[in-house]
């Protein structure tokens, strides 16, 4: 192997799963002990205590430490239907938390496309910038090879081509931090099929292509190579 295709190699070792990972940050099982009112129901899901309690005007809004609104605290655990009962009662579903995630990104990084769909349905917007690291929902999703919520975001408008401050687009991402393996080839495929721009480099001036040839990504040069011939 070249010495750049070892060094994509150790990067993505060191960010498969570290970005992400550390860089969200789901309630933690003290916090959601000590939580109260509408955080306390977001966390367990009671969907009717969340309408009792904006009824008696608790603020839907309101936010933790880690500046997560009841949403995000829902959105963290999946419950759907204490999702909907807040977004009815105010809160805003567009809403980011300290580390700049909204509840599209929390649920993709979940690999929850139920929830990404109904955040959409419910005024969130797919195309937002997100994350410390200028990101989308579509790129984290295709980092983790989560193929079906990647299919959701295109179909909601995400857009394809957004580059984040580490120089990649969603397609880079599937390369370089993918493992090559058949969700990730979902997420290349899908994207390419929607019409993401493949010759968008990374910092170093390597394509998706170039990227997936050196990791040895048999599948995806096929896809890269097929589309170019169209």
């Amino acid at each position: 192997m070249r010495k750049s295709g070892l060094l994509y190699l150790l990067i993505a070792a060191s960010l498969a799963h570290a970005p992400l990972a550390i860089a969200q940050v789901p309630p933690t099982a003290t916090e959601i002990a000590a939580y109260t009112g509408l955080h306390a129901a977001a966390a367990s899901g009671d969907a009717a205590t969340i309408t009792q309690l904006i009824a008696q005007k608790a603020d839907p809004n309101a936010r933790d430490s880690s500046g997560r609104t009841p949403l995000h605290v829902a959105a963290f655990a999946g419950h759907q239907a204490a999702i909907s009962a807040l977004v009815a009662g105010g809160a805003d579903p567009k809403a980011q938390e300290n580390r700049r995630y909204d509840i599209i990104t929390i649920a993709a990084v979940r690999d929850d496309a139920a929830m990404v769909r109904l955040a959409i349905r419910l005024g969130s917007d797919p195309r937002a910038i997100t994350s410390p690291y200028d990101g989308t929902a579509l790129i984290a999703a295709a980092h983790l090879g989560h193929d079906e919520v990647v299919r959701a975001l295109i179909e909601a408008g995400a857009p394809l081509d957004h580059v984040n401050n580490l120089g990649w687009t969603a397609l880079i991402e599937a390369v370089v931090l993918g493992d090559g393996g058949p969700r990730h080839v979902a997420c290349a495929r899908a994207l390419v099929e929607a019409g993401a721009n493949r010759e968008i480099p990374d910092r170093n001036g390597k394509t998706a292509l170039q990227l997936a040839r050196e990791r040895g990504f048999i599948e995806m040069v096929r896809i890269l190579e097929n589309a170019a011939k169209r």
